[in-house]
């Protein structure tokens, strides 16, 4: 541990409660981005931000969008030091409180509260993603209170539209992308591995997603009197879907797997690391054989492996009771989770392609697409990934590992396509966090290791 270090340490340990009294007052302005009902509330969060880093010396704003407010600061590293300029972002905005009767307490009255598993910060925002901003502003401080600097240049970006699709920060990313162009973009919404294992996302999948909609006859049809000779489309659709896949779990349509990148021996080395268990991942939900892809692992099959899935089939009647018809239409919602450097647009097309060849020809087909990202994987040659490893190292029990995510983070996306920066993402939420879900909670520990993550991680990374 570096002598700069041991005393910001020391400051973040006997600052908690001030720290956690800051973290709720965040958590009691109700910034739910989906609802215009609380257009003013995201505009008070968004001001508590700028206020509370300019209290600590950052020369911080807010900046109006079309939404809601996009909040920015900056600092300077030391003078006549050569230091990385880093970027964090994270949001302050939350999901809706639906349905409040599932909740214990008031979301917007946010406790520490004692469990069988230790105090944990209960309320909406605390994991996702109040508590993991408030981190690394936590950590800026203890560095400004003992040495009146940071190690490094640092620009702060808070958005407050992350929970409703983000429609303002493209065009205020592109607007700005002067300012938010350092050599590293760190980002903390993402969680440990396990319990205990902290980890960097450098693997994000991409996403695909599309409806099609197949008619057959011109309206709904008895199926005593036209079972049998009508074309049923429920019966066409299923037979397309069932060709998507082969027998071992493979996606079958042409050029499907082109840019899907071969797993390097470091990576597959540190997954095989972790320990984990399909069977017991499984469990959680009632399952326990995995039915990806064979020969692939489990960690594969939600990091590195894309996916094509079907989200959901309608067609004929579905009420209760029971209904004798042939339906004239039957549709899929499907998406597809994309890794390296698949086109979602060139799979959309071969999609569409494969439909259309197995379609009979007294049918019709409709296709509505539904967005479509690439997969972004991180450069981790620069040298803040490693350094950063090793320092998250440093605070946990177990050794910090580069992972993949199964989910999209789009914001990771637009650093590497806008501005041309690599996103390192960190975050410390457990699995049990339940974020998007009643009762909604970050444990105290991880509040108070993830300050002491970050103070370890400026510290190893302004030191090159």
């Amino acid at each position: 541990m570096s002598a700069r270090l041991a005393p910001v340490l020391d400051r973040i340990d006997s600052d908690l409660d001030p720290a956690l009294n800051r973290l709720l007052q965040l958590m009691r302005i109700k910034s739910i981005s989906t609802d215009p009902a609380y257009k003013a509330d995201c505009a008070a969060a968004a001001d508590l931000l700028v206020a509370d880093l300019k209290s600590i010396g950052i020369d911080a704003q807010s900046y109006e969008t079309p939404g809601h407010p996009m909040v920015m600061g900056h600092i300077d590293g030391p003078k006549n030091a050569k230091t990385p300029h880093l970027v964090f972002y994270g949001h302050y905005d939350v999901q809706p409180i639906d349905p409040i009767e599932l909740w214990n307490k008031d979301p917007f009255d946010p406790s520490i509260e004692d469990t069988a598993k230790g105090q944990v910060i209960r309320g909406r925002g605390s994991s996702d993603d109040k508590g993991q901003l408030m981190t690394f502003i936590e950590a800026c401080r203890a560095w400004m209170a003992i040495h009146g600097e940071l190690p490094c240049e640092i620009t702060f970006f808070f958005e407050g539209e992350e929970e409703s699709g983000s429609p303002s920060l493209v065009p205020f990313m592109k607007e700005h992308a002067d300012k938010l162009k350092g050599d590293v973009a760190l980002i903390c919404d993402t969680g440990l591995f396990g319990h205990d294992t902290p980890a960097i996302v450098t693997m994000l999948r991409g996403l695909m997603g599309e409806e099609i909609v197949i008619t057959a006859a011109e309206k709904d049809l008895h199926s005593g009197m036209f079972g049998g000779i009508a074309r049923n489309p429920i019966r066409v659709l299923t037979s397309i879907l069932a060709g998507l896949h082969d027998d071992t779990g493979r996606v079958t349509l042409p050029d499907f797997y082109e840019g899907v990148p071969e797993l390097s021996e470091d990576l597959r080395n540190q997954w095989q690391a972790l320990n984990f268990k399909p069977e017991q991942f499984l469990g959680e939900v009632g399952l326990h054989i995995p039915a990806g892809e064979e020969g692939k692992t489990g960690l594969q099959m939600i990091w590195s492996e894309p996916t094509l899935e079907f989200n959901g089939i309608t067609g004929g009647y579905t009420g209760k009771g029971f209904k004798t018809v042939l339906p004239s239409q039957a549709s899929v919602k499907l998406s597809a989770r994309l890794v390296g450097d698949q086109d979602p647009h060139k799979i959309r097309a071969s999609l569409h392609a494969y439909v259309k060849a197995n379609l009979p020809e007294d049918c019709s087909v409709e296709f509505h697409p539904h967005g479509a990202s690439r997969a972004s994987v991180m450069e981790t040659t620069h040298p803040a990934f490693e350094q950063a490893r090793q320092a998250l190292s440093d605070e946990w029990p177990n050794e910090a590992a580069f992972i993949g995510c199964g989910g999209s983070i789009p914001i990771a996306g637009h650093f590497k396509r806008i501005v041309g920066v690599d996103a390192l993402l960190a975050g410390f939420g457990r699995d049990d966090d339940q974020i998007h879900s009643p009762n909604e909670k970050y444990d105290l520990e991880c509040f108070h290791k993830g300050i002491r993550s970050w103070a370890r991680v400026l510290d190893a990374v302004s030191q090159g």
